[in-house]
């Protein structure tokens, strides 16, 4: 059977438990559809992950065409098929169709409000961000929607490459089509706080910019389920990833392996396989590849997704000490 995943096989509806069935339940139900089929694989990843982008993305005070500006935004800095036509679906749910073509085709939007915001988005990526256009109180909100969408944008790219919608060049009408389905979801008054039943509340300090909200709450629940694929990475390895993501620019690499080579020059032949997935899934998740997938021995789906999301993650914690969280 075709399947629009690579590299790992999703758990499916029918047969999840525990907290991957609650994330399945609630994300069908308040998201419209299911979250992260992809890293099921790693329970915890999968839970706090979805309810850092529930707490920022679908609750809140912030307005939800906006938030849906700002998660497409990001994915079109980060090149991202998948995440493009999935938030620009939102975005036509919402209602807010010039916004959304606006946004998608990288221009600037009509309203000065929803043009400094995405301006923002858009400069999240790099080492230098424009300073935030929102109040502080709102940056639970909008900073969680930009960096959450920076690691989804990466393990989708590495894992669920492609859109979700069918089309190729009438992919406009599908956004559309698929947004006047969601018109109904998008709309609802969800409760904040729900999806912290999900998580393991004791992981850790809050992040500054939402320290003592639902969204710091899930955000260090995240944080430390990304991180526990470190173990998967020899010491030469993490520290050639972590130089080579404080070097980098927020420029996409250039093609070839050249750039990927050089910053792994030191890294000892038995730890390479494992440092090339993980700079791959924080710089190019998109080039991830059978063969490096392949030289890699590892032991399931499981350590995979957690050596990824620990290089995803490691880029998102980089852009996260900008002035992208204050």
């Amino acid at each position: 059977m075709s399947t629009p995943y690579r590299f790992v096989v999703p758990v499916p509806r029918r047969s999840a438990t525990g907290t991957v069935a609650a994330v399945y339940a609630r994300s069908s139900r308040e998201l419209g559809a299911l979250f992260a089929p992809h890293l099921t694989a790693v329970p915890p990843l999968h839970a706090a992950l979805w309810a850092v982008l529930r707490e920022s993305l679908l609750v809140g005070a912030a307005p939800r065409a906006r938030k849906e500006a700002v998660a497409a935004a990001v994915a079109v800095v980060n090149r991202c098929p998948f995440c493009i036509d999935a938030h620009g679906a939102m975005l036509h749910a919402t209602g807010e169709h010039r916004l959304a073509a606006a946004v998608l085709a990288g221009e600037t939007p009509d309203d000065p409000e929803d043009a400094a915001v995405v301006a923002w988005a858009r400069s999240t990526r790099g080492p230098d961000p424009l300073p935030w256009p929102f109040p502080p109180a709102l940056a639970p909100e909008y900073v969680g929607v930009a960096l959450a969408n920076h690691f989804i944008n990466r393990m989708v790219d590495a894992l669920r490459p492609g859109s979700p919608l069918p089309g190729g060049a009438l992919r406009d009408p599908s956004r559309r089509a698929a947004g006047l389905a969601l018109s109904r979801t998008v709309r609802r008054t969800l409760v904040p706080g729900e999806s912290l039943a999900l998580l393991d509340l004791d992981a850790g300090p809050e992040p500054r910019w939402a320290a003592g909200t639902p969204v710091g709450a899930a955000w260090s629940a995240f944080e430390r389920a990304a991180l526990s694929g470190g173990d998967l990475l020899g010491p030469a390895a993490r520290a050639a990833l972590t130089a080579a993501v404080d070097a980098w620019d927020g420029a996409h690499p250039d093609l070839g392996t050249a750039w990927l080579d050089a910053a792994l020059i030191a890294v000892p032949p038995d730890q390479l396989p494992a440092a090339r997935l993980a700079l791959l899934a924080a710089l190019a998740p998109y080039r991830l590849t059978d063969a490096a997938v392949a030289a890699w021995r590892h032991t399931g789906d499981a350590d995979l997704v957690r050596l990824l999301a620990f290089g995803a993650f490691t880029a998102v914690d980089r852009l996260a000490r900008t002035r992208a969280a204050g």
